[in-house]
C-alpha cells in the first residue's frame, strides 16, 4: 500500500513552468540546426568531386613539341602496296577498250560541241597550263617511245596536246589518256573566269574537249572524266597500263601518295613515272614528301628534270 501510494504520488507530478519555458527554445533550436545541416549537406557539393575549372586565361598556354621520328625499313612495311592487276591488254585495244566501257562506244568528240554549248566555248591555240611545255616531256618521250601515256590531272589539256605533238613529231603511235574529273576546284574560277558556266556547271570538261579539237588530237588523246583514285583502280582492274605516267592533280601529301600508288601499279615494265611540283611554291602541301617517301617505300632513285620529279621503274 505504502508503494502504490508512492507511485501514485510520482506519477501525478506535474513539470515545473520553469523547465517547460527553457526547453521549447532548446527544441526550437535543435530542430533549425538539424534543417540547416540537411539543407546544406543536400546542395552543397562533395569535397570529393575535383574543384571547378578556373575562368579562361588570357594568356595560351605554350604549344605541345613536335615530335619527329626517323623511317627505317621495318616501319615502312605498312605503306607497301601488294595488290595485283589484271594482265596487260595491247596497247593498241587500249583506246576501244576505255570508249567501249566509258562511253558506250561512242567517241566523246563525236558530233562535237553539242548547240548549247558551241557559242560558250573558246577556240585559241594558247592553252593555260602549269610546267607543261618543260623539257622533261620530250626528254621522257625520247626515251621511253610510249604507246601508252597516262595523265593524272589535265586541267585545259595543255600538256597532253604538248605530249601528242611529241609523239606525232617522232612518228610514235600513242594514246594519251587524260584522267581529271574536269570539275576544277574550290575558287577556281577566281582566276579562271572565263571558263563558262551553265546552270553552275562549269564547262570545263567541254573547253578541254574543245582545246584538243583545235589543235587536231582527237585520235591521240582521250580524256577520262572520272576521279583518279576510281580510274587507277579501274585501269589497274582492266589490264590498262602504260609506258608513261604523269601525276599532276592534288597537291596535297594525301592525294599525291595515293595518285602515284596507285599509278605505279599500272606502269610497264622498263616505263617512268613522273610528276610536276618537286621544286615549287605547291610542294608546301607535300608533293615532295609523298614522292620521297614512295621512293624509299620501293627502294627508288628520285631524278630532278626542272620542276619535275622522275622515278625509272628500273
Amino acid at each position: 500500500m505504502k508503494t502504490e501510494q508512492h507511485f501514485q504520488h510520482h506519477s501525478n507530478r506535474r513539470p515545473s513552468p520553469s523547465i517547460i519555458k527553457t526547453a521549447r527554445p532548446a527544441a526550437y533550436f535543435i530542430l533549425l540546426l538539424l534543417t540547416y545541416t540537411l539543407g546544406y549537406l543536400s546542395h552543397h557539393p562533395s569535397t570529393s568531386l575535383p574543384p571547378s575549372p578556373s575562368p579562361p586565361s588570357s594568356v595560351l598556354p605554350p604549344p605541345l613539341p613536335i615530335l619527329r621520328f626517323s623511317i627505317n625499313t621495318t616501319e615502312l612495311n605498312p605503306f607497301r602496296v601488294t595488290t595485283r592487276c589484271a594482265d596487260p591488254i595491247r596497247p593498241e585495244t587500249v583506246r576501244r577498250t576505255l570508249v567501249d566501257r566509258l562511253f558506250n562506244g561512242t567517241s566523246p568528240f563525236e558530233n562535237f560541241p553539242p548547240a548549247h554549248a558551241a557559242a560558250k566555248l573558246r577556240r585559241t591555240t594558247k592553252v593555260k597550263g602549269w610546267g607543261s611545255r618543260g623539257a622533261v616531256f620530250e626528254n621522257l618521250i625520247r626515251r621511253v617511245r610510249p604507246r601508252t601515256v597516262v595523265e593524272v590531272g589535265t586541267f585545259l589539256g595543255a600538256s597532253a596536246i604538248h605530249m601528242a605533238e611529241l609523239t606525232r613529231r617522232l612518228g610514235l603511235e600513242t594514246q594519251i589518256l587524260c584522267v581529271d574529273d574536269f570539275r576544277g576546284w574550290a575558287g577556281f574560277r577566281d582566276r579562271f573566269n572565263k571558263i563558262p558556266m551553265e546552270n553552275g556547271d562549269v564547262l570545263l570538261f567541254y573547253q578541254f574537249l574543245q582545246n584538243v579539237v583545235t589543235f587536231n588530237h582527237t585520235e591521240s588523246v582521250l580524256p577520262v572524266p572520272f576521279s583518279s583514285g576510281s580510274t587507277l583502280i579501274s585501269f589497274c582492274e582492266w589490264g590498262v597500263f602504260a609506258d608513261l605516267i604523269e601525276i599532276d592533280a592534288g597537291h596535297d601529301f594525301l592525294s599525291a601518295w595515293a595518285d602515284i600508288n596507285r599509278g605505279f601499279r599500272i606502269l610497264r615494265p622498263s616505263g617512268v613515272i613522273f610528276g610536276h611540283d618537286y621544286f615549287t611554291a605547291a610542294d608546301n602541301k607535300g608533293v615532295r614528301r609523298a614522292v620521297d617517301l614512295f621512293a624509299k617505300v620501293h627502294n627508288l632513285k628520285v631524278n630532278v628534270d626542272g620542276q619535275h620529279w622522275v622515278i625509272y621503274s628500273s
